[in-house]
């Protein structure tokens, strides 16, 4: 067991102090000390022991204590148990290289657009054109004029009149129908921009592909047909009455007229919503 303590100074120098103790307060003393460092207090107070049993060769409160070995039994080394592992398999998968919301800004191509007029058609009669539509194969423009009484055909290719369709007094409004097959025309009674209520209105039918009329439809009493459009179903053209403060919803099979009083003057007239993407002007067509 042990015996004996050795203690140094703060320099080295050699041995100052030593102390006889009971085995047991010895073990305990190197048991307790590996894992902190004690003061000549705390020395003192943890061991019984005798005065006559310590030979000091220096003052003890120019010291400081550290112990440094014990002379008999070492101390074994505790052996710590092997450390645990934790393996995980690997997931193997394909990795997409693609950036989102990268907060870069990449330049694009611009394109610099001037509009020009690339000619101009002098019309060989009338000269108050109101509207224009395209045919469905986009090769004839139709032109309603409002001196002239009907619809002029514009070659969109050679951007020549080749021709002209008769339809009625003050031919104003142009309207396809929802099949694209037939053109509906307003014909507003009057080739004055002020006209009088209940004047000769109607409504004329086109047809595309031939050119020819179909139909026309006088309002019931006299009436000014102006703008409009056709319903999403195709089933009814609404035109606005100018100078009878009335708004007409036509059946465009029969070509029966209802007639709704509005306000003064009614003239431009949209129906929503419509099929199609692209606005044809202020009547609200969109193709």
């Amino acid at each position: 067991m042990f015996d004996n303590l050795c203690c140094t100074n703060l320099n080295g120098s050699g041995p100052f102090i030593e102390m006889a103790y009971e085995p047991v307060k010895i073990r305990d003393i190197a048991d307790r000390s590996v894992s902190r460092a004690w003061s000549i207090a705390e020395f003192q107070r943890g061991f019984v022991w005798k005065s006559t049993q310590v030979k000091m060769t220096l003052p003890l409160g120019i010291l400081a204590v550290v112990l440094l070995a014990a002379c008999g039994e070492e101390k074994k080394a505790v052996e710590l148990p092997p450390p645990v592992v934790t393996v995980t398999a690997a997931e193997q998968r394909e990795v997409k290289d693609w950036d989102e919301y990268t907060g870069r800004l990449a330049p694009l191509g611009t394109v610099e657009v001037r509009p020009k007029v690339s000619g101009y058609i002098t019309l060989s009669e009338g000269g108050m054109p109101q509207d224009v539509r395209i045919s469905p194969d986009g090769k004839i423009f139709f032109v309603a004029d409002m001196k002239a009484d009907g619809v002029f055909l514009i070659d969109g290719d050679r951007f020549t009149e080749v021709g002209f369709i008769k339809t009625g007094v003050g031919t104003h409004g142009l309207y396809p129908s929802r099949d694209g097959t037939k053109l509906y025309v307003a014909n507003r009674g009057t080739n004055k921009v002020f006209g009088p209520p209940r004047g000769k209105g109607s409504v004329s039918v086109i047809d595309f592909t031939t050119h020819h009329v179909l139909a026309t439809w006088p309002i019931p009493g006299g009436g000014s047909p102006d703008m409009g459009n056709v319903s999403a179903d195709g089933k009814k053209l609404w035109l606005s009455g100018r100078f009878d403060n009335v708004v007409y919803a036509i059946d465009t099979t029969t070509g029966e007229v209802k007639s709704i009083p509005v306000g003064k003057e009614p003239h431009g007239l949209t129906v929503w919503p419509q099929p199609g993407r692209y606005s044809l002007g202020h009547t609200g067509n969109l193709r």
